[in-house]
């Protein structure tokens, strides 16, 4: 049996013909509470668009002998029309440039796993193409940049040994804390013990959780790059006016810009590579799994190494004393460091830290004093 006889899904269409209907209603609603003429035209002619898509699907489920029915916005639209108007255009136009986006990819899925000239092909197509524009005039209204059914996030090596550090500080000076709490009389041997053990498992958790974060990054990479190939070969125009408007943004006068879209899309392997650099930022090489999982996990267990290492080379209340200062001073530069992602001041972030770090040992101390107290009762 050729592809295109297997049966159509109805189930599917109807869903696109509903999200159709909501965002034509959505959009009439953001007309009427805008107060900009030019933007409620705007809005006015988009929802006349989501129309058409609206009669698009139906007559494809007419086709096929199921009735769309009657129109009802689905609950999430009645509760984002009802915020809408509570709030203005303000809350709806971030929220229809959300779902914009949601219908790009959704229509690219679509495509791509529909057999060529089976139903629902050419309309997803079409659609993709028309929605990729939404999203672009949307975004130029709100004043973003990009395209908004791309979702990536950056790692980084530095980034990595901070919140590294950090977790395997702050959780192992709270288990020491609390191992002296709970054994005053025996904590030298036992400190060492249980810092030890945390140290490791906390460097294997992070490791193991690092290592897990890059792979799920690279497939998220992968199929970003993925769609953006499909992207440059299904709606070619989009995508050139997409490049020609970020070389605009560059500096570049809008003639130039085109022009060199258009050079560059002559080449779509030259193509790809601009827009996955430009547009979604992963130009870079990423770091690998592995080595993701062993920076964060060394990371950790250096930080977690700190509360512990004074009892290798003294006792009693002179180790603890020196824990607790080494540990401190460790809460408030890493806190300090984590204002370059942050973008707080680094005072300010290292107080946070400190105050965090004099909590969990506070807490830490009481706690396994109170259970060491409850187990001898």
């Amino acid at each position: 049996m050729p592809p295109h006889s297997s049966p159509p899904d109805l189930h599917t269409f109807q869903h696109h013909w509903q999200d159709e209907a909501d965002a034509a209603y959505l959009y009439r609603l953001l007309s009427a509470a805008e107060p900009d003429a030019k933007k409620k035209d705007i809005y006015q002619r988009l929802a006349e668009v989501e129309d058409r898509h609206v009669q698009i699907w139906a007559s494809v489920l007419r086709e096929h002998g199921h009735e769309p029915g009657t129109f009802h916005p689905s609950g999430r639209t009645r509760l984002l029309a009802w915020f809408g108007r509570l709030f203005g255009p303000g809350f709806l136009l971030p929220m229809l440039l959300a779902e914009e986006g949601r219908e790009v990819k959704g229509y690219i899925d679509l495509y791509r796993r529909t057999a060529k000239g089976a139903p629902g092909a050419n309309e997803s197509l079409l659609l993709a193409r028309e929605s990729a524009e939404h999203a672009s005039t949307l975004s130029s209204i709100s004043g973003k940049a990009g395209e908004p059914w791309h979702r990536t996030s950056s790692g980084g090596f530095l980034r990595n040994v901070v919140y590294g550090f950090n977790d395997g500080l702050t959780a192992n000076f709270g288990l020491v804390a609390g191992v002296i709490g709970a054994s005053a009389s025996t904590a030298h041997r036992t400190v060492i013990l249980a810092g030890v053990a945390g140290l490791i498992a906390d460097a294997l958790s992070m490791g193991s959780s690092g290592y897990l974060a890059a792979k799920s990054e690279q497939e998220v990479y992968a199929n970003e790059i993925a769609m953006e190939r499909d992207e440059i070969a299904l709606m070619p125009e989009v995508e050139r006016d997409e490049l020609a408007l970020i070389y605009e943004t560059k500096g570049m006068s809008r003639d130039s810009a085109l022009a060199l879209a258009t050079e560059v899309m002559a080449d779509p392997a030259r193509m790809l590579e601009e827009q996955v650099q430009e547009e979604l930022g992963i130009g870079d090489p990423q770091m690998s799994p592995m080595r993701e999982a062993w920076v964060t996990g060394a990371a950790t267990a250096v930080g977690a190494l700190i509360p512990v290492f004074p009892f290798f080379f003294w006792s009693g209340t002179t180790a603890i004393i020196v824990a607790f200062v080494i540990a401190m001073a460790s809460h408030w530069i890493v806190g300090a460091a984590r204002s370059v992602f942050t973008g707080r001041s680094a005072f300010r972030s290292g107080l946070d830290m400190f105050v965090v770090g004099l909590g969990v040992a506070v807490i830490g101390y009481f706690v396994g004093e109170r259970v060491s107290r409850a187990l001898s009762l």
